[in-house]
């Protein structure tokens, strides 16, 4: 265990892992010692810019490995490195079942929590349906662009109050009406330009790391 104050020794994979269109490039990163559990981080729209460098991936996936859990990080099919074209989350959602299968085997018996930013949570939403996990994290879920159905009761919904891409009223609505816990950031907007600090708190006091 790591002494409070010090930093997590973290071990870098890049691997383009089999899915039915052919490869998808994933970056895991691994703290190696005191493993807690998998988080796997789907990113925002892959047409317009969205990919597994996006900073609020990336600041999920860091806050989650300074909390000794394994992040994985895909591309969606047409991103980067990955095989494919954009299948508007229905073939993005059976690759990454295929990515936390093929990532699973290696980590036997560690949980999985899910998040996803944007249209990512779309795609997080649907993977629950067929992966069990301790926690789903959606952050910025895009609800008026997509439909989204019911999510477990201990779904943690993470929004900014100045969202200029997805109303907070309706995010705000949407979670509600399932009674899910949300946790809103004041002043942030849809890429929480400036307020990554206060998403990674938010996402640590969700997440079960």
């Amino acid at each position: 265990m790591k002494r409070p104050g010090e930093a997590a020794k973290i071990k870098r994979y890049k691997l383009r892992i089999p899915v039915s269109v052919g490869k998808l490039e994933t970056v895991i990163d691994d703290p190696e010692t005191d493993r807690r559990g998998l988080l796997l981080v789907a990113h925002p729209h892959p047409l317009h810019g969205g990919s597994l460098d996006n900073k609020v991936v990336t600041t999920l996936a860091r806050a989650a490995n300074e909390a000794g859990w394994v992040s994985v990080r895909p591309n969606f099919r047409g991103v980067g490195m990955s095989d494919g074209a954009f299948d508007a989350g229905m073939g993005e959602t059976e690759d990454l079942l295929a990515v936390a299968r093929f990532v699973e085997a290696s980590y036997p018996g560690l949980p999985w929590a899910l998040a996803g930013f944007s249209f990512g949570a779309f795609v997080q939403h649907r993977l629950r349906q067929e992966l069990q996990a301790q926690r789903l994290i959606l952050v910025a879920p895009a609800v008026t662009m997509y439909e989204f159905d019911p999510v477990p009761a201990d779904t943690v919904v993470i929004f900014g109050d100045a969202d200029e891409l997805i109303p907070p009223a309706a995010m705000r609505l949407w979670a509600e009406q399932q009674r899910l816990a949300m946790k809103t950031i004041p002043g942030a907007g849809h890429f929480f330009h400036g307020k990554l600090k206060e998403l990674k708190q938010a996402f640590m006091e969700a997440c079960p790391c």
